[in-house]
Protein backbone atom coordinates (compact mmCIF):
# COMPACT_ATOMS: atom_id res chain seq x y z
CA UNK A 1 0.00 0.00 0.00
CA UNK A 2 1.11 3.38 -1.53
CA UNK A 3 0.17 6.46 0.97
CA UNK A 4 0.68 9.99 0.31
CA UNK A 5 0.27 11.96 3.96
CA UNK A 6 0.10 16.29 4.65
CA UNK A 7 2.59 17.56 7.38
CA UNK A 8 -0.57 19.43 9.64
CA UNK A 9 2.14 20.87 12.13
CA UNK A 10 2.09 24.12 10.19
CA UNK A 11 -1.31 24.37 10.57
CA UNK A 12 -1.02 23.91 14.66
CA UNK A 13 -2.62 20.17 14.59
CA UNK A 14 0.49 17.69 14.94
CA UNK A 15 -1.02 14.71 16.32
CA UNK A 16 -3.79 15.31 13.32
CA UNK A 17 -2.03 13.36 10.60
CA UNK A 18 -4.28 13.69 7.04
CA UNK A 19 -4.02 11.00 4.36
CA UNK A 20 -4.67 12.86 0.79
CA UNK A 21 -4.10 9.74 -1.45
CA UNK A 22 -4.51 5.88 -0.92
CA UNK A 23 -3.13 3.41 -3.66
CA UNK A 24 -4.10 -0.21 -2.15
CA UNK A 25 -4.21 -3.24 -4.07
CA UNK A 26 -7.48 -4.46 -5.06
CA UNK A 27 -9.13 -7.14 -2.73
CA UNK A 28 -11.60 -8.62 -5.93
CA UNK A 29 -11.96 -9.62 -9.68
CA UNK A 30 -15.18 -7.22 -9.34
CA UNK A 31 -13.35 -4.39 -7.74
CA UNK A 32 -13.67 -1.82 -10.76
CA UNK A 33 -12.67 1.70 -9.76
CA UNK A 34 -14.12 3.70 -12.84
CA UNK A 35 -13.86 6.50 -10.75
CA UNK A 36 -10.46 6.75 -10.65
CA UNK A 37 -10.24 6.51 -14.41
CA UNK A 38 -12.40 9.55 -14.71
CA UNK A 39 -9.79 11.60 -11.96
CA UNK A 40 -6.83 10.66 -14.52
CA UNK A 41 -8.75 11.99 -17.76
CA UNK A 42 -6.14 14.17 -18.99
CA UNK A 43 -3.29 10.73 -18.96
CA UNK A 44 -6.25 9.81 -21.42
CA UNK A 45 -5.58 12.84 -23.28
CA UNK A 46 -1.93 13.05 -23.13
CA UNK A 47 -2.07 9.65 -24.16
CA UNK A 48 -4.68 9.74 -27.39
CA UNK A 49 -2.25 12.96 -28.58
CA UNK A 50 0.75 10.68 -28.27
CA UNK A 51 -0.78 8.02 -30.00
CA UNK A 52 -2.12 10.26 -32.94
CA UNK A 53 1.20 12.27 -33.19
CA UNK A 54 3.50 9.12 -32.83
CA UNK A 55 1.91 7.07 -35.66
CA UNK A 56 1.89 9.82 -38.40
CA UNK A 57 4.54 12.17 -37.35
CA UNK A 58 7.25 11.34 -40.17
CA UNK A 59 4.80 10.15 -42.73
CA UNK A 60 4.28 12.34 -45.98
CA UNK A 61 1.02 11.80 -46.27
CA UNK A 62 -0.01 11.91 -42.04
CA UNK A 63 -3.56 12.03 -41.43
CA UNK A 64 -4.66 10.75 -44.92
CA UNK A 65 -3.48 7.32 -44.65
CA UNK A 66 -7.11 7.30 -42.37
CA UNK A 67 -8.85 7.50 -45.72
CA UNK A 68 -6.23 6.18 -48.29
CA UNK A 69 -6.28 2.65 -46.30
CA UNK A 70 -9.74 1.96 -46.56
CA UNK A 71 -10.31 3.60 -49.55
CA UNK A 72 -7.59 1.02 -51.62
CA UNK A 73 -9.00 -1.72 -49.03
CA UNK A 74 -12.45 -0.89 -51.16
CA UNK A 75 -10.93 -0.95 -54.18
CA UNK A 76 -9.22 -4.45 -54.18
CA UNK A 77 -12.92 -5.87 -52.81
CA UNK A 78 -14.96 -4.35 -55.48
CA UNK A 79 -12.25 -5.92 -58.30
CA UNK A 80 -12.31 -9.16 -56.45
CA UNK A 81 -15.54 -9.72 -54.67
CA UNK A 82 -17.59 -7.54 -56.68
CA UNK A 83 -16.10 -7.96 -60.45
CA UNK A 84 -14.51 -11.64 -60.07
CA UNK A 85 -16.61 -13.35 -57.41
CA UNK A 86 -19.92 -11.07 -58.47
CA UNK A 87 -21.18 -11.11 -55.07
CA UNK A 88 -24.33 -9.45 -54.85
CA UNK A 89 -24.38 -6.27 -52.83
CA UNK A 90 -28.43 -6.36 -52.88
CA UNK A 91 -28.84 -3.51 -54.85
CA UNK A 92 -26.48 -1.20 -52.99
CA UNK A 93 -23.93 0.90 -55.06
CA UNK A 94 -20.52 -1.37 -54.73
CA UNK A 95 -18.73 1.51 -53.06
CA UNK A 96 -21.07 2.65 -50.55
CA UNK A 97 -21.73 -1.14 -49.14
CA UNK A 98 -17.88 -2.31 -49.30
CA UNK A 99 -16.41 1.38 -47.77
CA UNK A 100 -19.28 1.13 -44.78
CA UNK A 101 -18.06 -2.50 -43.52
CA UNK A 102 -14.48 -1.75 -44.34
CA UNK A 103 -14.11 1.27 -41.82
CA UNK A 104 -16.66 -0.62 -39.11
CA UNK A 105 -14.42 -2.98 -39.25
CA UNK A 106 -11.49 -1.95 -39.07
CA UNK A 107 -12.42 0.29 -36.18
CA UNK A 108 -13.18 -3.11 -34.58
CA UNK A 109 -9.71 -4.39 -35.46
CA UNK A 110 -7.66 -1.67 -34.72
CA UNK A 111 -8.99 -1.35 -31.46
CA UNK A 112 -8.35 -5.05 -30.55
CA UNK A 113 -4.83 -5.61 -31.95
CA UNK A 114 -3.73 -2.70 -30.34
CA UNK A 115 -5.16 -3.19 -26.64
CA UNK A 116 -4.25 -6.78 -27.20
CA UNK A 117 -0.70 -5.41 -26.51
CA UNK A 118 -1.36 -3.38 -23.65
CA UNK A 119 0.69 -5.48 -21.06
CA UNK A 120 3.78 -6.27 -23.08
CA UNK A 121 3.78 -3.28 -24.88
CA UNK A 122 3.66 -0.90 -21.48
CA UNK A 123 5.28 -3.03 -19.38
CA UNK A 124 8.30 -0.79 -18.67
CA UNK A 125 5.96 2.24 -17.58
CA UNK A 126 3.55 0.01 -16.00
CA UNK A 127 6.49 -1.79 -13.87
CA UNK A 128 7.51 2.17 -12.78
CA UNK A 129 4.71 4.70 -12.70
CA UNK A 130 1.08 3.88 -10.85
CA UNK A 131 -1.94 4.78 -13.37
CA UNK A 132 -5.15 2.90 -13.21
CA UNK A 133 -4.41 0.49 -16.47
CA UNK A 134 -7.91 0.81 -18.82
CA UNK A 135 -6.35 4.58 -18.95
CA UNK A 136 -4.32 2.63 -21.83
CA UNK A 137 -6.89 0.82 -23.54
CA UNK A 138 -9.23 3.42 -23.41
CA UNK A 139 -6.56 6.11 -25.09
CA UNK A 140 -6.75 3.32 -28.13
CA UNK A 141 -10.01 3.38 -27.95
CA UNK A 142 -10.50 7.20 -28.43
CA UNK A 143 -7.66 7.71 -30.67
CA UNK A 144 -9.50 5.12 -33.56
CA UNK A 145 -12.54 6.82 -32.87
CA UNK A 146 -11.23 9.97 -34.23
CA UNK A 147 -9.84 8.25 -37.13
CA UNK A 148 -13.14 6.43 -37.85
CA UNK A 149 -14.77 9.51 -37.35
CA UNK A 150 -12.68 10.77 -40.54
CA UNK A 151 -13.59 7.87 -42.33
CA UNK A 152 -17.51 8.45 -41.36
CA UNK A 153 -17.02 11.70 -43.03
CA UNK A 154 -15.34 10.29 -46.25
CA UNK A 155 -18.71 8.01 -46.42
CA UNK A 156 -21.18 10.50 -45.55
CA UNK A 157 -19.44 12.78 -49.13
CA UNK A 158 -20.10 9.10 -50.84
CA UNK A 159 -23.10 9.10 -49.45
CA UNK A 160 -24.48 12.55 -51.00
CA UNK A 161 -22.77 11.74 -54.25
CA UNK A 162 -24.96 8.71 -54.97
CA UNK A 163 -27.92 10.32 -53.26
CA UNK A 164 -27.61 13.14 -56.23
CA UNK A 165 -27.27 10.76 -59.09
CA UNK A 166 -30.21 9.17 -58.03
CA UNK A 167 -29.65 5.97 -56.14
CA UNK A 168 -32.36 4.78 -54.08
CA UNK A 169 -29.83 5.06 -50.69
CA UNK A 170 -30.35 6.83 -47.91
CA UNK A 171 -31.16 6.91 -43.97
CA UNK A 172 -33.96 4.73 -42.08
CA UNK A 173 -34.83 4.59 -38.42
CA UNK A 174 -32.12 2.78 -38.12
CA UNK A 175 -30.26 5.88 -37.96
CA UNK A 176 -31.25 6.60 -34.16
CA UNK A 177 -29.55 3.86 -32.91
CA UNK A 178 -26.08 4.89 -34.59
CA UNK A 179 -24.50 6.34 -31.22
CA UNK A 180 -25.01 2.83 -29.58
CA UNK A 181 -23.51 1.31 -32.44
CA UNK A 182 -20.27 3.96 -31.73
CA UNK A 183 -20.33 2.73 -27.96
CA UNK A 184 -21.23 -1.13 -28.40
CA UNK A 185 -18.50 -0.60 -31.63
CA UNK A 186 -16.15 0.72 -28.98
CA UNK A 187 -16.61 -1.94 -26.16
CA UNK A 188 -16.55 -5.04 -28.78
CA UNK A 189 -12.91 -3.80 -29.21
CA UNK A 190 -12.01 -3.50 -26.22
CA UNK A 191 -13.22 -6.26 -24.66
CA UNK A 192 -11.38 -8.51 -27.04
CA UNK A 193 -8.33 -6.31 -26.55
CA UNK A 194 -8.66 -6.66 -23.48
CA UNK A 195 -9.13 -10.53 -23.04
CA UNK A 196 -6.17 -11.01 -25.14
CA UNK A 197 -3.76 -8.85 -23.68
CA UNK A 198 -4.55 -10.76 -20.00
CA UNK A 199 -4.34 -13.95 -21.48
CA UNK A 200 -1.33 -13.62 -23.62
CA UNK A 201 0.84 -12.05 -20.37
CA UNK A 202 1.19 -15.43 -19.75
CA UNK A 203 0.73 -17.72 -23.51
CA UNK A 204 2.42 -15.29 -26.04
CA UNK A 205 1.30 -17.31 -28.84
CA UNK A 206 -1.66 -15.86 -28.68
CA UNK A 207 -0.45 -12.55 -29.99
CA UNK A 208 0.80 -14.48 -32.85
CA UNK A 209 -2.38 -16.15 -33.62
CA UNK A 210 -4.33 -12.80 -33.07
CA UNK A 211 -3.64 -11.58 -36.49
CA UNK A 212 -4.99 -14.66 -37.86
CA UNK A 213 -7.54 -15.07 -35.69
CA UNK A 214 -9.07 -11.68 -37.12
CA UNK A 215 -8.88 -12.07 -40.76
CA UNK A 216 -11.05 -15.31 -40.20
CA UNK A 217 -13.11 -13.34 -37.90
CA UNK A 218 -13.98 -11.15 -40.96
CA UNK A 219 -14.82 -13.99 -43.21
CA UNK A 220 -17.57 -15.29 -40.12
CA UNK A 221 -18.93 -11.27 -40.69
CA UNK A 222 -20.94 -9.92 -43.52
CA UNK A 223 -17.95 -7.43 -44.17
CA UNK A 224 -18.30 -8.20 -48.16
CA UNK A 225 -20.89 -9.92 -48.71
CA UNK A 226 -24.53 -9.19 -47.74
CA UNK A 227 -26.85 -11.41 -45.02
CA UNK A 228 -28.84 -12.53 -47.55
CA UNK A 229 -26.29 -14.46 -49.03
CA UNK A 230 -25.35 -16.76 -45.79
CA UNK A 231 -28.05 -19.76 -45.98
CA UNK A 232 -31.20 -19.25 -43.47
CA UNK A 233 -29.84 -22.15 -41.04
CA UNK A 234 -26.96 -20.32 -40.44
CA UNK A 235 -27.90 -17.05 -40.02
CA UNK A 236 -28.59 -17.71 -36.37
CA UNK A 237 -25.35 -18.42 -35.77
CA UNK A 238 -24.04 -15.23 -37.35
CA UNK A 239 -26.37 -13.13 -35.07
CA UNK A 240 -24.09 -14.05 -31.91
CA UNK A 241 -21.09 -12.33 -33.57
CA UNK A 242 -21.70 -8.98 -32.54
CA UNK A 243 -19.64 -7.55 -35.53
CA UNK A 244 -22.72 -8.63 -37.69
CA UNK A 245 -25.30 -6.44 -35.81
CA UNK A 246 -22.83 -3.29 -35.80
CA UNK A 247 -22.21 -3.75 -39.59
CA UNK A 248 -25.57 -4.63 -40.75
CA UNK A 249 -26.76 -1.76 -38.13
CA UNK A 250 -24.39 0.62 -40.01
CA UNK A 251 -25.92 -0.15 -43.30
CA UNK A 252 -29.51 -0.13 -42.44
CA UNK A 253 -28.76 3.17 -40.88
CA UNK A 254 -27.24 5.22 -43.30
CA UNK A 255 -28.39 3.03 -46.61
CA UNK A 256 -31.42 1.81 -45.78
CA UNK A 257 -30.81 -1.79 -46.39
CA UNK A 258 -28.94 -4.19 -44.55
CA UNK A 259 -31.33 -6.85 -43.21
CA UNK A 260 -30.96 -5.97 -39.63
CA UNK A 261 -33.73 -7.10 -37.38
CA UNK A 262 -34.30 -6.50 -33.12
CA UNK A 263 -32.99 -9.85 -32.44
CA UNK A 264 -29.65 -9.55 -34.32
CA UNK A 265 -29.23 -5.81 -32.64
CA UNK A 266 -30.20 -7.44 -29.01
CA UNK A 267 -28.29 -10.47 -29.13
CA UNK A 268 -25.49 -8.52 -30.12
CA UNK A 269 -25.36 -6.20 -26.98
CA UNK A 270 -25.95 -9.29 -24.97
CA UNK A 271 -22.89 -10.92 -26.00
CA UNK A 272 -20.75 -7.33 -26.28
CA UNK A 273 -21.68 -6.78 -22.71
CA UNK A 274 -20.72 -10.57 -22.20
CA UNK A 275 -16.98 -10.24 -23.20
CA UNK A 276 -17.02 -6.55 -21.69
CA UNK A 277 -17.53 -7.95 -18.64
CA UNK A 278 -15.07 -11.19 -18.88
CA UNK A 279 -12.61 -8.90 -19.98
CA UNK A 280 -12.89 -6.07 -17.35
CA UNK A 281 -12.89 -9.50 -14.80
CA UNK A 282 -9.54 -11.23 -16.55
CA UNK A 283 -7.84 -7.39 -17.17
CA UNK A 284 -8.26 -6.44 -13.53
CA UNK A 285 -6.95 -10.04 -11.90
CA UNK A 286 -3.85 -10.12 -14.04
CA UNK A 287 -2.45 -6.61 -13.73
CA UNK A 288 -1.95 -7.49 -10.00
CA UNK A 289 0.99 -10.02 -11.38
CA UNK A 290 1.61 -9.49 -14.90
CA UNK A 291 4.90 -7.89 -13.96
CA UNK A 292 6.28 -10.96 -12.12
CA UNK A 293 5.10 -12.85 -16.00
CA UNK A 294 6.39 -10.39 -18.44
Amino acid sequence: MINHKVNTSVLGREDDDEWTIIISPHHSWLSFNFKEIWKYRDLVKLFVRRDFVSKYKQTILGPLWFVLQPLLTTLVFIIIFGRIAKISTDGLPEILFYFSGTICWGYFADCFTQIAETFIANAPVFGKVYFPRLVVPLANAINNMFKFFIQFAVFILLLVFYQVKGFNVGPSLWLLTFPLLLVQMAAMGIACGLIVSSISTRYRDLTNIMSVGVQLWMLATPVVYPLSQVPENYRRFFSLNPMTSIILGFRGAFLGKSGITWEYFVVGWIVTLACLFCGLVLFNRIEKTFVDTI
